[in-house]
C-alpha cells in the first residue's frame, strides 16, 4: 500500500495532478462490511504560511510583489470611480474579456427524460444539447405540494478530484445510493444530500453537469490513443465499476492540464468555459413557469464555490450568492497554493485587474455570504481573511454592508450541516 500510495503521489507530481475540492490527496477504499470509504489521507496540508518561503522558492517574494506594488486596476478600493454603476459595467467587461467566454448559442432545447416523486419531492431527470459534447444531464428538485412560482437555486456539485461523476454528489434521487457518493457525502456534506434538503424548504433547485464532469466528462473512446493510455491499464470501455471509477479518476486528473492548455490554445478559458454552460443552466431555471425568475440564488462547495463566484459576479439575475469553500486572495496562490488547485480555477492576467474576492463583489450590493474553513488546507486562513476584509470594503464602499457576510467555520474542507443550515437561511432571508 505504502508503494502505492508513493507511486500515487509521484504521478501527481509528473502530471500536475490538483486536489480542488479535496482536503487532501484521498483515494478510495473498503472496509471489512464491504462499504466503501475514504482511506486516510496520502498528504496532509496546511493552511498556514510559512514566513519568508514560498511554493516557488525564491522567486515568490518578487512575483509576489507584482501584485501588491499598487491595487488592482479596475478594483473599487481605488476610489477613482465617478460611481458604482460605471466602475460595475467596466469591471464586468474586462472579467468577461479575461475568461474569453465562449459563444454556446441559444436556450437549448431541454428533455424530460424521467419524472418522479421521492422523499417528499417532484424530481426531473433533464437533459439539453449543447452545440458541443455530449448531452448535459441534470436534475430537477421541488416540493410535491408547490402550487404557486417558487423562487430558484442553482446549486453547483464540487470537484472532489472525482469527475465520473457531478450532479449526483449533492442530489439524492431514491433509496438505492452508490456507494461512492455516499462516501463523498459523508465527507463533505455531513451524509446529506444538500439540494435535496434545499429543495424541501420550498425552492426549485437545479443541479446540472459542470463541463468536464460526468455526462460532460472527456470521454475515452474520443480521445487519442497516446493520451488515453496515460494511465496504464485503463480500458476504455465505459464502466460504472469502483476499479474502473478509480482509475478514470486518476486518468481525468493527469488529463487535466491537457484540456486546459487546449482551451488556452483555443482563445477561451476553463472559467470562461464554465460559465457559458452554467448560464445555459440559469436560462432553463429562470425559463420555467414553476420559477419565480426574480428570486434567484446560486451557491455551492469548492468548484460549486468557484463557480458561483463567476456567475453571481456577471449575472444580474442571481439575487444571492453562497460561495463556499473558495474565497481566497491571488497572492495566496502566488505564494503558497496554486498547487494545491486544479487548471479550472486560473485566468490569466486577471490578477493584475482584479483580486480574487474582487470577482464576486462585482455583485455589490447585491447579498452574498462567503461560507470558510479555518482548517482548509487548499487556502492560507490569513488570506482567507484577507480576502474578508476586501469584500467587507467594497460592500461599505457600495452602502451594502448588510448585505454581505463571512463565516469561519472550525475544521477541514466541507460543507457541514450547520454551514448548510447558515446558507439555507440566507437564501431564505433574500429570496422569501
Amino acid at each position: 500500500m505504502k508503494s502505492n500510495r508513493r507511486n500515487f503521489i509521484r504521478l501527481a507530481g509528473m502530471s500536475g495532478l490538483t486536489l480542488f475540492g479535496a482536503n487532501v490527496l484521498q483515494a478510495f477504499g473498503v472496509d471489512g462490511d464491504g462499504d466503501i470509504k475514504y482511506e486516510e489521507n496520502l498528504f496532509i496540508g496546511s493552511n498556514i504560511q510559512e514566513e519568508n518561503i514560498s511554493i516557488i522558492g525564491e522567486y515568490g517574494q518578487w512575483a509576489s510583489s507584482l501584485l501588491e506594488r499598487e491595487l488592482p486596476l479596475f478594483s473599487l478600493r481605488r476610489k477613482k470611480w465617478p460611481n458604482l454603476e460605471i466602475w460595475r459595467d467596466a469591471g464586468k467587461e474586462r472579467l468577461i474579456e479575461r475568461l474569453a467566454i465562449p459563444d454556446i448559442e441559444g436556450i437549448p432545447k431541454v428533455s424530460v427524460k424521467k419524472q418522479y416523486s421521492y422523499d417528499g419531492l417532484h424530481i426531473e431527470e433533464l437533459s439539453w444539447q449543447l452545440p458541443y459534447g455530449h448531452p448535459t444531464e441534470a436534475i430537477l428538485l421541488k416540493p410535491l405540494d408547490a402550487k404557486e412560482p417558487l423562487p430558484g437555486i442553482l446549486a453547483f456539485h464540487d470537484h472532489g478530484m472525482d469527475k465520473f461523476h457531478g450532479k449526483s454528489k449533492i442530489t439524492q434521487i431514491n433509496d438505492l445510493r452508490n456507494p461512492m457518493i455516499t462516501a463523498h457525502q459523508k465527507e463533505y456534506y455531513s451524509n446529506r444530500a444538500w439540494a435535496n434538503e434545499i429543495a424541501k424548504r420550498g425552492y426549485v433547485v437545479l443541479v446540472s453537469d459542470a463541463f468536464g464532469f460526468s455526462s460532460r466528462r472527456v470521454m475515452l473512446e474520443n480521445v487519442t490513443s497516446e493520451i488515453r493510455e496515460i494511465l496504464p491499464g485503463l480500458k476504455s470501455k465505459n464502466s460504472s465499476s469502483l476499479e474502473y471509477i478509480k482509475n478514470y479518476n486518476q486518468w481525468a486528473a493527469q488529463h487535466e492540464h491537457i484540456l486546459a492548455k487546449s482551451l488556452f490554445s483555443a482563445g477561451t478559458t476553463w472559467p470562461g468555459v464554465f460559465f457559458a454552460e452554467d448560464q445555459k443552466a440559469l436560462d432553463i431555471l429562470c425559463a420555467r413557469e414553476d420559477v419565480d425568475a426574480h428570486r434567484i440564488g446560486c451557491g455551492g462547495l469548492s468548484g460549486g464555490g468557484l463557480r458561483t463566484n463567476f456567475m453571481a459576479a456577471l449575472d444580474s439575475r442571481i439575487k444571492c450568492a453562497v460561495p463556499v469553500g473558495f474565497m481566497t486572495t491571488w497572492n495566496d496562490m502566488v505564494m503558497y497554493k496554486s498547487w494545491t488547485h486544479t487548471w479550472m480555477s486560473f485566468v490569466p492576467l486577471l490578477p493584475r485587474e482584479l483580486d480574487f474576492p474582487e470577482i464576486v463583489g462585482l455583485r455589490t450590493p447585491l447579498p452574498t455570504l462567503v461560507l470558510n474553513n479555518t482548517d482548509d488546507p487548499l487556502f492560507t486562513i490569513s488570506e482567507m481573511r484577507k480576502a474578508d476584509e476586501i469584500l467587507k470594503e467594497i460592500y461599505k464602499i457600495a452602502d451594502g454592508d448588510e448585505h454581505y457576510e463571512c463565516s469561519f467555520h472550525p475544521g477541514p474542507h466541507k460543507f457541514d450541516s450547520t454551514m448548510q443550515a447558515e446558507a439555507f437561511d440566507w437564501f431564505d432571508r433574500w429570496l422569501k
